[in-house]
C-alpha cells in the first residue's frame, strides 16, 4: 500500500466513526489509527528521512556557527577595547581631559570667589549709603523737630504772656 491510499483510508475511518453529540468530535479506535500511521511512516521513502536528517543537521550546524560567531565577535570587541585603552592617543586624550577638568575647576573657583567679593563689596557700599541716608534723615528730622518745638514754644510764650496780661488786668480792675 502506498502512503496516499493509507491517508485516504485514515480519512475514511474518521468520516465513518461515531460522533460525540454537540462537540463536533468523533470517536476512533486508537489501535486501528496507530497501525495506519505506522504503515504511512514505513511507506515514506528513505530519502525523505535522510532529507529530514540533513535539515536537522544543517540547523544544528548553523546554530553552532552563529554561536561561535557571536563568541568571536565578543572576544574581538574586548580585545579592541583593551587595545584602544592601551593606545598612546587614548592615554594622551585622558590626560588632556584631566587637564581641562582641572582648569575648569580652577576657573569655576575663581569665578565663585570673584562673585563673592563683588557681592561683599556691593553690600558694604549699600550699608554705607544706608548709614549716610539714615544719619541725614535723623539730622533733618531733628532740625524739623527743633524748629517745630521752637515755634510751639514761641506760641506758648505768646499765649502765656497774653494770659498774664489778662490776669494783671483783672487784678487791676478792683
Amino acid at each position: 500500500m502506498d502512503a496516499i491510499k493509507l491517508l485516504e483510508y485514515l480519512q475514511e475511518i474518521m468520516d465513518t466513526s461515531a460522533r460525540v453529540p454537540m462537540t463536533g468530535k468523533v470517536m476512533v479506535n486508537k489501535k486501528e489509527i496507530q497501525e495506519v500511521l505506522d504503515k504511512i511512516v514505513n511507506c515514506l521513502p528513505s530519502e525523505l528521512k535522510k532529507a529530514q536528517w540533513i535539515v536537522e543537521e544543517k540547523n544544528k550546524i548553523l546554530t553552532e556557527a552563529v554561536q561561535e560567531a557571536d563568541n568571536i565577535k565578543k572576544e574581538n570587541l574586548n580585545l579592541l577595547r583593551k587595545q584602544i585603552e592601551n593606545h598612546d592617543i587614548t592615554k594622551e586624550a585622558n590626560m588632556r581631559a584631566q587637564e581641562i577638568i582641572s582648569s575648569a575647576q580652577k576657573n569655576a573657583k575663581a569665578i565663585r570667589l570673584g562673585a563673592r567679593d563683588y557681592a561683599d563689596e556691593m553690600l558694604n557700599q549699600l550699608d554705607g549709603e544706608i548709614t549716610d541716608k539714615s544719619n541725614e534723615f535723623l539730622t533733618n528730622l531733628k532740625l524739623e523737630f527743633q524748629k517745630t518745638l521752637n515755634d510751639l514754644e514761641g506760641k506758648i510764650d505768646l499765649k502765656t504772656d497774653s494770659i498774664r496780661e489778662n490776669i494783671k488786668e483783672l487784678r487791676d480792675m478792683k
